[in-house]
């Protein structure tokens, strides 16, 4: 199989029909000048040498050349192989709460914004270890399995936003229930949940559902969002009101996520500072036993580029050596 290391260079094949087109074009007014000097016909009888076929096989062995040069510039590997690669470090699902209270704007510029920036700062910190997202509002959904890639996680943490969930509410119980469902089978020990939340959970029991964690060797922690006094949310260019017309105040609700820490034997942080209260769970986590993952990847992809640039080149060359007249003597002239 034929993969591309830099495939974005691929799009230059699209100039070959421009090249193919501009020839045309210019073979055109050609054309129409050789009219103007007089009969077509006799001003061809006055250039005996002039080839009027070798000019497009010129042209197509540029663009020919021209191909080979752009798909080498793809770099196209192939031989790619799988193989297991292991590693250790821990486990870690980070529950972030999408409802629309996470709008409020006790941080810069809301809370949901800012804590999506303190996960992607952990994934800057993380070595070997493992990390998978649950997004949550009246129900859950797991974003992004755990996985060692990093970059994915961005990306996917990119693109959420409390349209992620279509059902608004706060069911903190269902999302840890979900994230313990997560880990992957080769995790037994160092596994830790990361749940991120105003706290106001309306929807289910989320201290039985931490409980539950604790007593399969799960750590649950929780990192409060927001203030105590409560701020409005906004909304579609306003501020939510309830069903009264009374504008909503969401406000952080530290008792329920204490509880739920401490029902899962982690510990409850108020979110503050650079590092919005992910450095002492960093820490923690490094004090754990690390765990042995074993993944399958690709590896030892052999590089085709200079193969594709050798026939470039030679192609090059005879295009070069092509002129645009006949050969003065036929190969089997008698």
């Amino acid at each position: 199989m034929l993969m591309f290391a830099n495939y974005q260079y691929l799009y230059l094949l699209l100039l070959i029909p421009v090249f193919l087109v501009g020839y045309a074009l210019l073979r055109y007014l050609r054309g129409k000048r050789v009219k103007a000097l007089g009969d077509p016909v006799l001003v061809e009888a006055l250039m005996p040498s002039r080839s009027r076929s070798k000019g497009w096989v010129r042209m197509g062995l540029f663009c020919l050349a021209f191909a080979f040069f752009v798909v080498g510039l793809a770099r196209p590997r192939t031989g790619a192989r799988l193989a297991e690669r292991k590693t250790k470090g821990a486990e870690i699902i980070v529950a972030l709460d999408v409802s629309n209270s996470m709008l409020a704007q006790d941080y810069s510029p809301n809370r949901l914004e800012r804590a999506k920036l303190a996960i992607s700062r952990l994934t800057d910190r993380l070595q070997e270890d493992r990390i998978g997202l649950v997004i949550f509002a009246g129900t859950s959904f797991v974003q992004l399995p755990v996985t060692t890639d990093y970059v994915s996680a961005k990306m996917f943490l990119g693109s959420i936003d409390t349209g992620s969930i279509p059902v608004q509410g706060t069911a903190i119980g269902d999302a840890i229930r979900l994230c313990i469902k997560s880990f992957s089978a080769q995790s037994e020990k160092s596994r830790v949940i990361v749940v991120i939340s105003d706290g106001e959970n309306h929807e289910d029991d989320a201290v039985g559902a931490a409980k539950q964690a604790a007593e399969l060797g799960i750590k649950v922690y929780t990192i409060g969002v927001g203030s105590a006094e409560g701020q409005p949310i906004p909304m579609d260019g306003g501020l939510l009101r309830d069903k009264d017309g009374e504008i909503v105040v969401t406000k952080l609700n530290e008792q329920m996520l204490r509880d739920v820490a401490k029902a899962g034997n982690g510990a409850y942080i108020h979110a503050g500072g650079e590092e919005f209260g992910l450095n002492p769970i960093v820490q923690d986590i490094r004090r754990m036993e690390d765990e042995e993952f074993g993944s399958v990847v690709f590896e030892e992809y052999d590089e085709q580029y200079m193969y594709f640039f050798g026939v470039a080149l030679l192609l090059f060359v005879i295009q070069m050596l092509i002129g645009e007249r006949k050969p003065r003597r036929k190969l089997f002239e008698v």
